[in-house]
């Protein structure tokens, strides 16, 4: 359709659908991950509040990202899902655990009763993006794929150093971006609180990226061909870079708003960098490289990515309308007379 190649469309899309998760779950798992940081009881339900609208809407991305996955190259799908199960497993339960500790935290006055649901907020909040981190890493590192493209690796194989290496920098990117999100949504005391950490945040995720860096430089050198052979993406790098810079000086500057862009901005390049080491593989094989799964290889027929590409048309204006909407109208401060959660 319109002389477009479909299987880069979607692998294009998909990859949309995935950073769009991640930077709107993310800002939220974030301000789970610093959730049990903040001592008072009002101050914690805030911070629940401040999430509390757009949590549930931010996971339709990740709904939605599976289900174009799924759709667009069923044979990753269904690789990838068999091959982690364990840990898709882990991550399904986190996210029903987290979602029902942000409904019922607040349902009852005991201090026990807040205190364990507090820590099963702030616990499955870091393990999901401590699994989706490892998840990425192990795609990087490659995967045992097979001829039969099953993917045979067990659970505590996948929990190599390099993947853990990526578990704890998504941690920390999310941890940045939901310390700013929370400034953004305080004031008074608590926002001052939560200001004071930023900078703390920025430096653990900039140590944990740099490693990362090198470590995939030293270990992983085919992420970098891409870049070697076409340098314009290297422009995708200095972005980053330049955007991650720009947070200290818009927090400094109190501009939270653009502050949460720039991160908002790290997140996406990311995403990007990742993609474009990746491509054309989606899953890669340590075994053999004709074994990789990839965008051309394992993609549905062209009919199907077809009919798929003229649905998305009309489809994802109704998803950036629904998660524009939601966010105009809980925009500005929480109304700590307000408080649901």
């Amino acid at each position: 359709m319109f002389g477009l190649d479909l299987n880069l469309t979607w692998f294009v899309l998909v990859g949309v659908l995935l950073t769009g998760y991640a930077i709107l779950d993310g800002f939220d798992l974030g301000v789970g991950a610093i959730h049990l940081f903040v001592k008072e009881d009002f101050d914690r339900r805030i911070m629940l509040n401040s999430i509390g609208p757009v949590w549930d809407g931010n996971e339709v991305w990740l709904v939605t990202g599976g289900g174009a996955l799924f759709a667009a190259f069923p044979d990753v799908y269904a690789s990838t899902l068999s091959g982690m199960y364990i840990a898709i497993m882990l991550v399904l339960f986190m996210i029903i655990f987290r979602a029902v500790a942000i409904e019922f935290r607040s349902k009852e006055e005991s201090t026990l009763w807040r205190k364990s649901w507090d820590y099963a907020f702030s616990v499955s909040s870091i393990l999901i993006a401590l699994i989706f981190g490892i998840a990425i890493g192990n795609i990087i590192n490659g995967l045992p794929v097979g001829p039969d493209k099953e993917i045979h690796i067990s659970f505590f194989e996948l929990l190599n150093p390099y993947s853990i290496l990526v578990g704890i920098t998504t941690v920390a990117l999310f941890m940045m971006h939901g310390s700013i999100y929370a400034v953004m949504k305080t004031d008074g005391n608590l926002q001052n609180t939560i200001r004071s950490w930023v900078n703390n945040t920025i430096i653990f995720f900039v140590i944990t990226y740099v490693t990362t860096t090198m470590a995939t430089l030293i270990y992983i050198p085919r992420m970098i061909e891409p870049f070697k052979e076409h340098p314009v993406f290297f422009l995708v790098a200095i972005l980053n870079m330049l955007a991650v810079a720009n947070i200290p000086r818009e927090m400094h500057l109190r501009n939270e708003f653009r502050a949460f862009l720039s991160s908002s901005a790290s997140v996406a390049l990311l995403m990007a960098l990742f993609a474009i080491g990746l491509f054309p593989n989606l899953v890669p094989s340590t075994i053999l490289n004709e074994y990789s799964l990839t965008i051309y290889k394992h993609a549905s027929s062209q009919q199907t990515l077809n009919i798929m590409f003229i649905m998305a048309l009309f489809g994802m204006p109704f998803v950036i309308a629904y998660t524009s909407s939601v966010y105009w109208v809980y925009r500005g401060k929480v109304q700590k007379d307000k408080l649901i959660y």
